[in-house]
């Protein structure tokens, strides 16, 4: 990723994606010559290639909520020789009238981070739509087929990250910070739990419950955080301040929140720790939950039962299958935690998790969707 423009705060707020992210995207839209085709998060570079994908029989819009940005995209897109590429300054959440084509889009592309998928109604029956999806704060560049009105996932998941969403469709991290810990929760889909509670709860050494389960040394594992983080009621994603004292949570979440679950005044959180070098030298860790109060044991034995029911029924299994509805077609939910269920503002997800057989498991050890 470069940077193309940042924030008066420093936050990078457009950029040029990896160009093998790029391409796989768009290999994924399956764009054709003659198609119509959107992006969302402009730049310029992007809408170019797209422009040769559709030829002179199709059309590419490319919209931006910055004026700047869509200055910019102008200007480049027009030097380079790509006048008929037609930019839109608008905030993506609410499509201007005109924007989209009669019968809809063949292909919306989306290059920025986004927590929702409004956009299924400006999608031809048919038509594609690839996004870097947030489920839980992780992120996911899906590729999905509009089909009967849904959006259908059916290609392997890529592991990703981009600028975030701005204007209406910003998500809200829903960050809270336990008192005198310097540990933060949030609770970007569901509802956020009180934390005041858990400041004794990780004043104290935790409980430590093993699962058995293995991973290598800079084997990726986003496929089990996201399967918690639909199978556990209370889930949330822990951080630690880098510059904290918090003797409790050692090591504390490297790189990424790492993933607990909350049950009252107590806590329970996925963790590692190396066992031994590996076949590859690299390291071999076991996930290990660490209990954190009163009732953590109890809530680390529950998180531990939930990473080896990963282990026997779907690690080694293709990538789980995502569907996008809209919100309106959708009945009301039962209860307050349906699992593997993702209740968005205009759209409710569904995570399909694939099993299979326990030998399977044993044998396959992907730790991870990423086609990459």
């Amino acid at each position: 990723m470069i940077p193309t423009r940042h924030a008066p705060d420093g936050r990078v707020i457009s950029s040029v994606s990896a160009p093998w992210l790029q391409a796989d995207m768009l290999e994924a839209a399956r764009i054709r010559p003659g198609h119509r085709v959107l992006e969302i998060g402009s730049g310029g570079y992007n809408a170019a290639l797209m422009a040769e994908l559709v030829g002179p029989a199709g059309h590419v819009t490319t919209l931006d909520i910055d004026p700047a940005v869509a200055e910019r995209a102008t200007r480049l897109l027009s030097e380079n020789g790509y006048d008929q590429v037609h930019v839109v300054t608008a905030d993506a959440e609410h499509l201007p009238t005109g924007v989209v084509p009669n019968g809809g889009f063949d292909a919306v592309v989306v290059t920025v981070d986004t927590w929702d998928l409004p956009w299924i109604d400006a999608l031809a029956e048919g038509g594609r739509l690839i996004a870097p999806l947030r489920l839980y704060g992780y992120h996911w560049a899906i590729g999905f087929t509009r089909d009967n009105g849904a959006l259908h996932s059916d290609e392997p998941l890529i592991v990703c990250g981009f600028v975030a969403m701005q204007g209406d469709g910003a998500w809200q991290t829903n960050r809270r910070a336990v008192p005198g810990t310097g540990v933060h929760l949030s609770w970007e889909d569901g509802t956020p739990l009180p934390v005041d509670q858990l400041a004794p709860a990780l004043a104290y050494e935790p409980t430590v419950t093993r699962t058995n389960i293995t991973v290598r040394g800079q084997e990726p594992f986003d496929a089990l955080t996201l399967y918690l983080a639909g199978a556990l009621p209370g889930f949330c994603r822990l951080e630690v301040d880098p510059d904290g004292d918090n003797q409790v949570l050692n090591p504390p979440p490297q790189h990424w929140p790492g993933a607990a679950i909350v049950r009252g005044p107590s806590l329970a959180r996925l963790a590692t720790e190396r066992i031994g070098d590996g076949d590859d030298g690299k390291g071999l860790y076991e996930f290990v939950v660490h209990g954190h109060g009163a009732q953590g044991d109890v809530a680390a034995q529950e998180m531990a039962e939930q990473v080896r029911h990963w282990q026997r029924n779907h690690r080694g299994a293709r990538c789980p299958l995502i569907t996008a509805r809209p919100t309106a077609d959708c009945a009301p939910a039962d209860t307050d935690h349906e699992p593997h269920v993702f209740a968005k503002k205009h759209t409710r997800i569904t995570v399909d998790w694939p099993i299979v057989p326990s030998s399977a498991a044993q044998l396959t050890d992907p730790g991870s969707c990423s086609a990459r």
